[in-house]
């Protein structure tokens, strides 16, 4: 019986069973498995990684075949549990089933063992014909060398090197694995060990690194070479492979650009294959830790490695024979008639997609449908001058999204404190849709940034992105595409029936991004502040005024956190400015460098601002091993010929919660306030007057004012002579830039040794704002303020009227009244380190009940009429509770 149900019923034929226990692992007759969309939910979590291409044009029909065959192997194992349950009539399945738990256990055991079988089978099958690849490629090599010292050299040895880096240590990498691999596939038993040979492979990635980084520049050799020498254009252009073993075909002809990425492309699947047997490795067992070693090395390379130099040998045929290949993919939100959608969109070669997920019967293959196409030979970018006025769009208020953001956080609390507490997977699978309901809610809400998308033949598409990064990459890779001779065509009915069809396969992007599609062993992201340095950039052909912008990751899309200043006319910018940046679950850094433009007749419509043009653009993962350390870690990100030069430290949520003292009472960080206003006979400390008045003299139009860090070079400098009383402090402040007084004032109140409205009252101030009846908040509430100390008090009705007057600018400076809370709540409220213990048990809780409730806090009296300390003080309040 258990024999029985570990196949798949259409494949239950005695003949198929005697081929699936077939011995040997080369074979490339497998019984056929059923597609599984399982398959592309699991490798969601590695999004960010090119995919294996399903049907490569150029690759071997041999190669082909044998790659779709163990895509289905590996999509069958998930679906094959979810068969059991209605493989046999009269299975019993329920609670009540007569088999014993020991047996279930034995049978499940089984199943995995079989899985890992199957999975090492494919794969071993797969590494074969990748070894034949890497023969054909190396077969002319030696000839090329020959000839390289006689009076007719084809090629010279520097070419030779440059084209043929590395393919011999990745050759004999890969020989020495399969000949250990295979016989323990072949002799196949229950305690069979492996995971050190995977091991082993993981750890010479660093030969995989090298390749990588000449790939480009080996294309580029390759083609040249071909198109000024006859002799060799031949000989790439019809490499000979051999075919499996047990496959009819001796030889297939691949060419030698193909066969040039075949290693990039080997990278990726060995890491799928990785992910698939760990998933099926009891954690008991011996290879368990050996894998997961190997994955996360795996993991960690695929991440480190330029995703440009992917150019996606997946590819469809049309009914006349021509050959599409599939370029980028991805989710974006489409503005169609008035309203939000997300799509799947497509870029072909020569053609650009949009579709949809079509609504399928539980089990039935997954198919896109069509919304429309453009020929990329139609398509065009209406500049922003030219466009005609879009739509409105309604642009949902940050409150709203920051809300959402706070719902999210509380229901991913919710999920771990029931795993946590062994709770029923139904109330967890609750959560998880709940939450997946949220955030795909964020996802299609808060993009911002039109991109346009016309047809020459009339008709406009509007898609909404988060960031300008996005839109940039879009751009170029169609502009690209473009500079090719394409021709317009329409498409039958029939192809365009083809072409969508092929969409499934070949898509590289499987799932949306949000969290809950994330395997729970995947990387959370960090929570704290990453500091980073700006220092230089280098490669720019011409003078021009220059800045960068900094951007993370945040609840699956990028958000613009920071930005330099413009270096003015100059081909070498020395900015040298350091940025303290939120993380909140974030996996990846990007900057972008920008050249600022001037001139306002160059206004987009669709969001009425001038259109700086992107220079150049990088992205790099945040590892956590190489970012969570006490020291600077230096890199250099290239982009588009330009080299920008940064520096980053992170420090993680809970030390960035410590309050700490100063030691000099002297100056005013870190001193108490009664301490500093007593000492100035004052009532509100000069650091916060001086600041607020600099705000509002000349940044309270200021985009993002609060929102958008300062240099931390410039608040460190401001930091130092506030604390020395220096004299030139005006003279510095009108000259700094305003961020950076922003920042002090939010440095200065974040470095108070105990919150403004201190640790005493904030147990008070949390139950008062849960309070539902309103006359009972509003006692509650007037009360607190009226028990603060009287420099504590004065200084936050100061404040508060400051913030209150910025949020007035709302519609110029986009700070509402809750994004001014959402800033300073956790500032003016969060306890002291002392005080704070076991308040935060998870890194997500940067959006925790508290920090929801400390910003609820502020933004309760930033809503409240104005507020007077003499009014205050002399009310009775009949209020009972003491506090």
């Amino acid at each position: 019986m258990a024999q029985k149900t570990t196949m798949p019923r259409a494949t239950r034929s005695p003949k198929h069973c005697r081929k699936a226990r077939k011995p040997c692992p080369t074979s490339t007759s497998r019984p056929p498995c059923p597609p599984s969309s399982a398959l592309g939910a699991r490798r969601a979590g590695m999004a960010s990684h090119p995919h294996p291409p399903m049907g490569s044009a150029q690759g071997p029909p041999g190669a082909q075949q044998a790659m779709e065959e163990e895509e289905e192997a590996i999509g069958y194992l998930d679906k094959v549990l979810e068969d059991e349950d209605d493989s046999e009539p009269g299975t019993p399945t329920s609670p009540g089933s007569p088999f014993s738990a020991s047996e279930k256990g034995e049978r499940d055991a089984g199943k995995g063992l079989e899985m890992r079988k199957l999975v090492l089978s494919g794969f071993l099958a797969s590494e074969e014909i990748y070894i034949n690849q890497l023969e054909a490629l190396l077969l002319p090599m030696k000839p090329l060398k020959a000839t390289a010292t006689t009076s007719q050299p084809v090629l010279t040895l520097q070419q030779i090197e440059t084209i043929f880096y590395k393919i011999q240590d990745i050759y004999e990498i890969h020989k020495e694995f399969y000949d250990n691999l295979c016989p323990k596939v072949q002799q196949w038993d229950s305690n069979i060990t492996m995971g050190h040979l995977f091991q082993k492979l993981a750890s010479q990635l660093g030969v995989y690194k090298a390749f990588v980084d000449n790939y480009k520049i080996a294309l580029e050799t390759a083609e040249k070479c071909s198109q000024s020498n006859y002799q060799f254009q031949k000989i790439s252009e019809e490499l000979k492979v051999k075919g499996p073993k047990d496959s009819k075909e001796s030889h297939t002809s691949v060419t030698m650009e193909a066969l040039l990425y075949k290693p990039i492309d080997r990278v990726t699947r060995s890491t799928l294959v990785l992910h698939d047997l760990l998933k099926h490795t009891p954690s008991d067992h011996p290879d368990y830790p050996l894998l997961q070693d190997a994955l996360r090395i795996s993991q960690n390379f695929l991440s480190s490695i330029n995703e440009d130099i992917d150019p996606r040998r997946t590819a469809v045929t049309t009914p006349k024979g021509e050959t599409r290949q599939l370029i980028k993919d991805g989710f974006l939100v489409e503005l169609s008639e008035g309203s939000r959608k997300l799509r799947h969109v497509f870029l072909f070669t020569d053609v650009l997609l949009c579709a949809k997920l079509k609504k399928t019967a539980v089990g039935k293959h997954q198919q896109y449908d069509c919304k429309w196409y453009v020929p990329l030979a139609d398509l065009v970018f209406p500049s922003p001058e030219e466009s005609e006025h879009c739509p409105q769009v309604h642009v949902i208020p940050d409150h709203e999204l920051e809300d959402m953001k706070m719902k999210i956080s509380a229901i991913k609390s919710e999920v771990q404190k029931e795993k946590a507490n062994k709770g029923q997977s139904r109330a967890i699978e609750r959560l998880k849709k709940k939450m997946f309901e949220n955030e795909f809610w964020l996802l299609l809400n808060s993009p911002a940034i039109p991109f346009r998308i016309h047809n020459r033949n009339g008709k406009s598409y509007l898609f909404l992105l988060s960031s300008d990064y996005e839109r940039s990459e879009w751009r170029e890779a169609i502009q690209k595409l473009q500079k090719k001779d394409l021709q317009a065509f329409v498409l039958s009915s029939v192809e365009l029936q083809v072409l969508t069809g092929s969409c499934f396969k070949l898509r590289t992007v499987h799932n949306i991004p949000v969290t809950s599609n994330k395997d729970d062993d995947e990387s959370p992201g960090l929570y704290g502040f990453l500091h980073v340095i700006v220092h230089s950039a280098k490669g720019f052909k011409q003078s021009a005024n220059l800045y960068c912008t900094l951007e993370v990751d945040s609840f699956g899309y990028f958000v613009s956190k920071a930005k330099t200043r413009v270096f003015r006319d100059t081909t070498e910018p020395q900015w040298n400015e350091e940025f303290e940046i939120e993380l909140e679950g974030s996996q990846s850094l990007r900057i972008l460098c920008y050249e600022k433009c001037y001139d306002k007749t160059k206004l987009n419509k669709d969001n009425n601002e001038i259109v700086d043009k992107i220079m150049g653009k990088g992205q790099i993962q945040l590892d956590p091993q190489a970012v969570q350390t006490k020291n600077w870690h230096m890199d250099v990100i290239e982009m588009n010929g330009i080299k920008v030069e940064f520096s980053m430290k992170f420090t993680s949520r809970d030390m960035s919660l410590k309050r700490t003292p100063s030691k000099k009472q002297t100056g005013v960080f870190g001193v108490k306030i009664s301490v500093v206003t007593k000492r100035e006979r004052s009532k509100v400390p000069y650091i916060v007057r001086q600041c607020i008045e600099e705000v509002e003299k000349r940044g309270i139009e200021e985009v993002g004012i609060y929102r958008i860090s300062g240099v931390a070079t410039d608040i460190q400098a401001l930091k130092a002579v506030f604390d020395a009383n220096n004299k030139d402090i005006l003279v510095m402040l009108s000259d700094m830039d305003i961020n950076a007084i922003a920042g002090t004032l939010k440095l200065y109140f974040r470095e108070l040794p105990e919150p403004l409205l201190t640790d005493r009252l904030y147990p008070a101030f949390m139950e008062g704002i849960a309070l539902s009846d309103p006359a009972a908040k509003e006692n509650c509430m007037m009360h607190l303020l009226r028990s603060l100390p009287d420099p504590n008090l004065i200084t936050f009705l100061f404040l508060l009227e400051h913030l209150k007057r910025v949020a007035e600018k709302e519609p110029i400076n986009k700070m509402s009244l809750h994004n001014l809370a959402t800033v300073f709540g956790p500032t003016l409220l969060r306890p002291s380190e002392g005080e704070s213990k076991g308040h935060l048990t998870l890194a997500s809780d940067i959006w925790s009940h508290d920090v929801m409730a400390q910003v609820q806090v502020l933004l309760y009296y930033l809503q409240h009429p104005p507020i007077s300390f003499t009014e205050l003080k002399r009310n009775t309040l009949y209020f009972s509770t003491d506090v």
